[in-house]
């Protein structure tokens, strides 16, 4: 068995809960703002948000959702949702975060799958959230901006619960985030206490973020990526948060410009933004030391050319809600455009044939399968999934294409599922994607497999442009940068790619097009 181990040793998982981690980035600084509400200028403090996970603990343990309970979690990005998320945690239930772009239909299978209590939300989601709830198990609603009879924050608050409520933290699922996967609905991703800590602790390790630290936090908290690296880790490194709801590039610039933001955490249809669009030029940003790209592959152009814009270090990180989420990130000052960087500590990856199921030595591809203290429980109510999903030894197969070179940076070629299959070649969307997006004129792009009776596949392109490139200019340009059978055999041009909300491509959109 070949093992690539982290190049940055290991770390030892401190005994605690997830609440109890966040805490110590709390420690002698209650009266420091810790989060900003990024549309009002709503300040919180760090004691404030302590004060109100506990009181939130105590008032959810009075009203006998906890401990043991699951509470659903449907909001934006506001300086609450921690206090949601740690007050249920606090008190020793299980969250359940909830995409709020999601249908009645798509909330309810998740409130009946989590076994949800209790449902918070805003005034906005409240009346798909009603619907939502009919027929299940999930009793209570709560507003949290109030209105229309429902209960508030205020109301489901109680006395301090001063001490975490007992839990095995190497076992009790503290979270239930949903994994859409390829295919079939989304599945209960089953992440412990251990998990998050662990994760927590690994990414600080090489993540170097330190108290003077602020980022501009768009990516949904209801979403692994956001949920560690922003939530927690940014929180327990002592930095700042400054909320967005959703993403507005007008007013992420403004607010990165106003709070004088140092640490960018973004997914690759951002780093197009940022690095394509003429208003980035209209604002200071030179703030900005750092931009991290993560949830999906962005080509090594794209993410040189946004760092050389900002004047800041660009790099990727690799990760997945089975992992809590991170398993490979960039150091300062050991860069390799292209590369999700190298294992954090304490986990082990192995690059393995997906046919043969034999070990690959460096610079040879194979799906990257990861171990660590970061990797989830299983699926819950999946056990099939789980089981497909887990190999023997604690290994989670990841599903993605990947190669490690000598040094162990680690580099993503795509999705197994994803791959395009021409007369015996194997087309690698992603790798066709970072091509035309690094052409000057093409704004997104997305590749698929279309079935072909004579190449079995050829690929198809889905292009996004500002309007100054024509068919004739994109073919020419892919004929200097790709192999023949890696040319798209079609381009449709589209006003936007369907992505989800962490930035990955809906490419099941795009085959129902076809």
């Amino acid at each position: 068995m070949a093992i690539f181990e982290s190049r940055h040793g290991t770390v030892a998982v401190p005994d605690m809960s997830v609440t109890q981690k966040l805490f110590e980035g709390f420690e002698g600084r209650m009266d420091d703002v810790a989060m900003v509400d990024g549309p009002t200028g709503r300040e919180v403090t760090a004691g404030a948000i302590v004060a109100q996970i506990k009181a939130l603990a105590g008032g959810l343990t009075e009203r006998g959702v906890l401990p043991g309970g699951t509470v659903a979690l449907l909001a934006p990005n506001l300086p609450e949702y921690p206090i949601v998320f740690h007050g249920v945690a606090w008190g020793g239930g299980t969250v359940t975060t909830i995409n709020p772009t999601y249908t009645a239909p798509e909330i309810k299978h998740q409130l009946e799958d989590a076994g949800a209590q209790m449902l918070v939300t805003i005034s906005m989601f409240a009346d798909v959230a009603r619907t939502a709830m009919e027929g299940t198990g999930c009793r209570e609603l709560v507003v949290l901006d109030g209105g229309d009879g429902a209960l508030t924050l205020a109301d489901v608050m109680g006395p301090e619960l001063p001490e975490q409520a007992p839990v095995d933290v190497a076992e009790h699922v503290v979270v239930l985030p949903y994994s859409s996967g390829t295919t079939g609905r989304p599945k209960g991703v089953m992440l412990t206490h251990r998990n998050l800590v662990a994760n927590v602790t690994q990414s600080a390790a090489v993540a170097q973020i330190d108290p003077d630290d602020v980022t501009i936090a768009f990516l949904p908290f209801f979403h692994i990526y956001g949920m560690t690296v922003l939530m927690n880790l940014f929180l327990n490194q002592r930095a700042k948060i400054v909320t967005l709801p959703r993403f507005d590039l007008e007013l992420y610039l403004k607010l990165i410009q106003e709070h004088r933001a140092t640490r960018l955490y973004i997914v690759p249809p951002v780093a197009l933004a940022l690095a394509k669009h003429p208003m980035v030029d209209d604002y200071d940003v030179s703030s900005v030391s750092e931009i991290f790209s993560g949830a999906a592959p962005l080509g090594a152009e794209i993410e040189a050319a946004v760092g050389e814009r900002f004047g800041a270090s660009s790099v990727q990180g690799y990760g997945m809600t089975e992992l809590s989420p991170i398993s490979h990130m960039t150091v300062f000052g050991n860069i390799r455009h292209g590369s999700s960087g190298q294992a954090v500590p304490s986990t082990e990856c192995r690059i393995v044939d997906p046919e043969t199921l034999e070990d690959q030595p460096p610079g040879m591809e194979g799906e990257l399968w990861i171990r660590g203290p970061q990797v989830m429980k299983g699926y819950l109510n999946n056990p099939d999934a789980t089981t497909e999903t887990m190999a023997e030894g604690g290994w989670l197969r990841t599903g993605d294409l990947a190669e490690i070179d000598e040094d162990g940076f680690m580099f993503i070629r795509d999705r197994l599922k994803e791959l395009i299959k021409y007369k015996g070649f194997q087309v690698a969307p992603a790798e066709v994607e970072a091509a035309l997006c690094a052409m000057e004129g093409v704004t997104d792009a997305a590749v698929i497999g279309k079935a072909d009776p004579e190449a079995g596949e050829v690929p198809i392109a889905f292009v996004v442009t500002n309007g100054t490139v024509e068919e004739d200019d994109i073919r020419t340009y892919c004929e200097g940068c790709l192999a023949s059978y890696k040319r798209p055999d079609e381009y449709r041009f589209v006003e936007s790619v369907p992505k989800s909300a962490s930035g990955k491509i809906l490419r099941r959109e795009l085959r129902d097009a076809l």
